[in-house]
């Protein structure tokens, strides 16, 4: 039985996430800050939990991520940014993911096909970017994109059949974006988790690095 591991297994998507993979016969493991304690901008949080784990483990996915740090909201000009928002969101969303990263290299098999997907957000892109605002959250996102995109390159050579990929959920009903609903189209938790596995299982091994849309369209950097 293939064996997958969802780190942010507590939130709404990763939960969602976390039921999908198992739906469809993975035997699932889920580590969370809510049940582990997982703190993914402490490196020494990180390597206590993943570090109690045993591999390898054919499919990775995380998770975890937040639009608002310490209450620091997205910006709607330039004129609101403060360091304390930018180095919270970098730490949130770009560092934690790429540590966790480092340490599931262990937990991936390097003689056989597996797939580390990360949760990625389309206002990363530069390209795609036409209305400016949310400067911190998608700075952290375009670093995260960059940050894997060069982790796989790296993969190809350390563990050859390892997809990565960035993945773009969509809007999806949860807490983390309750005040953002009215103004964009959202679907629900379960459906986000069966278009994001169906994107993860049909990715090829020519498309690892990329960053996907919920409909495995490939979003532009």
């Amino acid at each position: 039985m293939a064996r997958a591991l969802v780190i942010g297994s507590s939130g709404g998507i990763g939960n969602a996430l976390l039921g999908e993979v198992k739906s469809r016969g993975y035997e699932v493991v889920g580590v969370s800050r809510t049940v582990d304690d997982l703190d993914v901008t402490s490196e020494g949080s990180i390597q206590r939990v993943l570090g109690q784990l045993t591999g390898p483990f054919e499919l990775v996915v995380v998770a975890t991520g937040a639009l608002v740090v310490d209450g620091n909201k997205p910006e709607k000009t330039i004129k609101a940014l403060s360091s304390d928002a930018l180095i919270g969101q970098f730490a949130t969303n770009a560092v934690g993911p790429a540590l966790l990263l480092k340490h599931c290299l262990t937990l991936l098999p390097r003689d056989a096909p597996s797939r580390f997907a990360v949760l990625s957000a389309r206002v990363g892109s530069i390209g795609d970017n036409h209305i400016g605002g949310w400067h911190s959250y998608r700075a952290s996102k375009a670093a995260l994109n960059q940050i894997i995109h060069g982790a796989a390159i790296e993969l190809a050579r350390s563990h050859p059949q390892c997809i990565c990929a960035c993945l773009h959920p969509g809007t999806v009903e949860t807490a983390f974006t309750a005040d953002y609903a009215k103004t964009h189209k959202t679907v629900p938790p379960a459906q986000a988790a069966r278009n994001l596995i169906d994107v993860v299982e049909g990715l090829e091994l020519a498309q690892s690095g990329g960053f996907f849309d919920y409909a495995g369209e490939a979003v532009p950097w």
